[in-house]
């Protein structure tokens, strides 16, 4: 090598750790923002909802079933949602309070199982506190979508087919009784 390269080189400024911190701090704000956005939209304030309900969701896979118990109760000035295997084993459990989920009990997060929950909340919105709650949604006879979210097709108000545009459908029905 020549002076010149010799000289080119040692000129450029050696990588430091300063330049690593960066990179990962740009990636972590990425990562940060695009969960954000992707995050399940809710109501501007809790609905006036019919509590307790235990709803039997099921969903619909072409080669597979898979069965839920969702309860949803008052809980002070939120809502607890609570989702069970068949056998009764816990499998989430959520509070919504103030807009924001919160991690009750010691369940590990189950962001599906918060999407489902957001999507219950909004299917099972009344209809007259629909377009204070949910201002970019729809509703149409049986049916109500909040675009590029979730799409409701009703039966009865507590049995509906919701489908979540990342390609779930889930058949929702109302279970008789007591809540435990």
């Amino acid at each position: 090598m020549n002076a010149e390269c010799i000289a080119a080189i040692a000129s450029k400024l050696a990588p430091t750790g300063v330049v690593g911190v960066l990179r990962f701090l740009l990636f972590a704000a990425t990562l940060l923002l695009s969960a954000c956005t992707s995050r399940a939209p809710l109501p501007e304030k809790n609905p006036e909802l019919p509590l307790p309900l235990q709803l039997h969701i099921q969903l619909l896979k072409p080669d597979d079933r898979l069965d839920w118990v969702v309860v949803i109760q008052r809980e002070e000035a939120g809502i607890r949602w609570s989702m069970m295997d068949l056998l009764g084993i816990p499998q989430a459990r959520q509070l919504l309070n103030d807009k924001t989920w919160h991690a009750d009990g010691l369940l590990p997060p189950n962001p599906q199982a918060r999407e489902l929950f957001a999507a219950l909340l909004f299917a099972l919105t009344p209809d007259d506190e629909l377009a204070a709650n949910y201002p970019g949604a729809w509703q149409h006879g049986r049916q109500r979508s909040l675009p590029e979210r979730w799409d409701i097709r009703y039966t009865q108000p507590q049995n509906f087919e919701l489908m979540i545009t990342k390609g779930a459908t889930y058949q929702v029905t109302p279970l008789s009784g007591e809540t435990p």
